[in-house]
């Protein structure tokens, strides 16, 4: 019996998705964000027209798999949420982590590095993630220390009292995760992080660019001689002490860790601007303060930040054997691609598509819900998501406890509904009363 092919989109249609998906994608920069692209994508509402394009073509062709005929590589979108729960469950066997577009990028600062793991190495790779960073564990075992230094470095934001722009805001961010990741004696060195920057910003170009040897060389001696001095209560303590992997390899775990913080420097400050702008989010953030670092409102706050502009847009595998669905059959090495936006903010199937909603994150979601996936899922789930929470929870938490503060750089409005994308480089914030004077 012959074989039933998946669905695939008209010459025009394939224009059509290519130009409202997948070009902006790229042109944002998938590895390091490109921050006047992000604004472009801001005043065109891009992401909004993605999500509206793939909402067409499901109308179109059914809610099944699509493929895209692009020239030598088979693309396919899922386009309904079985499916978006079968292939983050099935990671990394049939629907591999390790697609050829994470190889070309990663492979510039991280070769050795988890997410471009093949199936045999990850299963030594993975858990030794998992053991340094908690990844079961809503707290991390070190969530006293890393709590004091994002404290510390928030408060140092606001102590002037004048205006609290993005590259400030980054700077502050950033010393903070080098004391997290590296230990104190790593609080200065933005050399090692701007190296990483260099390499991300070739790696957006995948394989289309030569890879700079030295430079990563350079990169990755840095990281080996703070991850040697083992600082007590910081994650290089525990890279130390934990076994599995040679030296080499668990110096290249921990670009990802960076990388990963990197992202959430824009969902932190997106969430920032979403409780000042949204009624009654500021106060409740200010109530549980006292918790600290068990921040479970501010922590829904970030997740808020991350579904409605997600970090990750494009959640990427790739085929190992054939895999059959109800429309038919996508032959091994397809590349499939789960376009987050779509389930975040398919505002004809969630109601708080484009609201801002933390009530979403205050339980735990299961397979039985519709997929919000900021941090992908099954197997594939980032191993660092309760570190970069916890951290960016009290960031959060800092920056409101003692201020109300006012939003400048992008309209959100109170209520809802909220705009498809907001870039982080052009907010910016005014301290403004404290809450009790304001009180008073």
């Amino acid at each position: 019996m012959a074989t039933s092919t998946i669905p695939t989109t008209s010459l025009l249609d394939t224009v059509k998705v290519t130009a409202a998906v997948m070009a902006p994608t790229a042109a944002k920069g998938a590895i390091a964000r490109r921050p006047r692209a992000v604004a472009l994508a801001q005043r065109l509402d891009a992401d909004a027209r993605a999500v509206q394009v793939l909402q067409s073509m499901r109308d179109k062709y059914g809610s099944g798999p699509l493929m895209l005929p692009i020239p030598g590589r088979r693309m396919t979108f899922v386009l309904e949420p079985d499916d978006v729960h079968r292939v983050l469950d099935q990671s990394p066997v049939p629907f591999r982590l390790d697609t050829e577009e994470k190889r070309g990028a990663l492979e510039h600062f991280q070769p050795e590095g988890l997410l471009v793991s093949t199936p045999a190495e990850r299963a030594v790779r993975r858990p030794f993630n998992e053991a340094v960073l908690d990844t079961g564990s809503p707290l991390h075992r070190l969530a006293g220390p890393m709590s004091a230094a994002v404290q510390e470095e928030g408060r140092s934001l606001l102590r002037g009292g004048g205006a609290v722009p993005w590259d400030d805001f980054a700077r502050a961010w950033w010393r903070a995760v080098r004391r997290v990741v590296l230990g104190d004696g790593a609080v200065d060195d933005e050399e090692t992080t701007d190296l990483l920057l260099r390499l991300r910003k070739d790696a957006n170009w995948t394989w289309l660019k030569p890879s700079r040897d030295a430079t990563r060389r350079r990169f990755l001696a840095r990281l080996h001689g703070h991850l040697e001095r083992a600082e007590p209560g910081s994650l290089a303590e525990l890279v130390a002490a934990t076994p599995g992997l040679s030296d080499e390899e668990k110096v290249q775990q921990v670009p990802q860790w960076l990388f990963a913080f990197d992202a959430t420097t824009w969902a932190t400050f997106r969430a920032l601007a979403l409780v000042h702008s949204q009624p009654g989010a500021a106060d409740a953030v200010r109530a549980e303060v006292g918790g600290l670092p068990d921040l479970p409102y501010a922590r829904a706050c970030v997740l808020e930040s991350l579904r409605l502009w997600p970090t990750t847009p494009a959640i990427l595998r790739e085929t190992s054997e054939e895999t059959h669905w109800s429309t038919g059959t996508l032959p091994a090495g397809s590349s499939v691609v789960v376009f987050a936006p779509l389930f975040h903010r398919d505002d004809t199937r969630v109601p708080e598509a484009h609201r801002f909603a933390p009530e979403l994150w205050l339980r735990e979601r299961t397979n039985d819900d519709w997929p919000l996936v900021p941090f992908s899922g099954g197997a594939g789930m980032c191993p660092g998501r309760n570190v970069v929470l916890l951290t960016s929870s009290v960031m959060l938490a800092t920056l409101t406890a003692e201020h109300d503060l006012a939003v400048d750089g992008a309209p959100l409005p109170a209520g809802g509904p909220l705009p498809g994308t907001v870039s982080p480089f052009g907010l910016s914030f005014q301290p403004g009363r404290s809450p009790e004077a304001a009180a008073g």
